[in-house]
């Protein structure tokens, strides 16, 4: 190995996870554009019936733009994809039936908590073999994150009476910046088996 070889290796490292970190931000559209088709067919989440369907739709949408923005395909898009909308489904569904579908600033942090804890859990599945015991710490992170999307759509005037199924772009982009941190550790980390 040259001189040159050992000193370009962590320069290719530090560009690897810059481009991977800056696929993953324009997937933050999958939150508002899932919100949005889950709301045009099932309406509010004023149920558990739509919690679940709304929360489904949401997940795939969800699912398939980070998976995207993962640079991933073929088995590894369809498991985080599947993973997202199990969670987001099941985590809907808890959050909102805990604060009896209610619409207050307090009420959407704490559904979006339990959310983002249920599809960080069923997230952290698929991240195990990259990410090893670490991927336990995705379920935390994305419960306080998804807890602060809420509470900034919810501050700045959204329409959160609407009974979304998630929060709005505002929220979005805050959650998707802090968590761009993943791709750029799965660049780290080789991303083994992702093809």
């Amino acid at each position: 190995m040259t001189t040159s070889d050992m000193t370009s290796a962590p320069q290719r490292t530090t560009t690897t996870r810059k481009q991977r970190a800056l696929r993953w931000l324009p997937s933050f559209v999958g939150f508002p554009i899932g919100g949005f088709i889950a709301e045009l067919i099932v309406g509010p989440i004023d149920a558990v019936g739509a919690a679940l369907i709304g929360g489904a739709i949401s997940g795939v949408i969800l699912g398939a733009a980070q998976a995207w923005g993962l640079g991933w395909r073929g088995a590894a898009a369809r498991n985080w994809t599947l993973a997202t909308a199990l969670g987001f489904a099941g985590g809907i569904a808890i959050g909102a039936t805990a604060v009896d579908y209610g619409t207050s600033m307090g009420d959407f942090a704490l559904q979006g908590a339990l959310c983002g804890l249920v599809v960080g859990a069923t997230q952290a599945v698929v991240l195990r073999p990259r990410l090893g015991r670490g991927a336990a710490l995705w379920a935390p992170a994305l419960s306080a994150l998804w807890a602060l999307g809420w509470v900034i759509s919810t501050a700045i005037g959204v329409d959160v009476d609407r009974q979304w199924t998630v929060f709005g772009a505002s929220g979005a982009i805050t959650v998707t910046l802090a968590t761009a941190v993943l791709p750029a550790l799965l660049a780290e980390r080789g991303n083994r088996g992702t093809s």
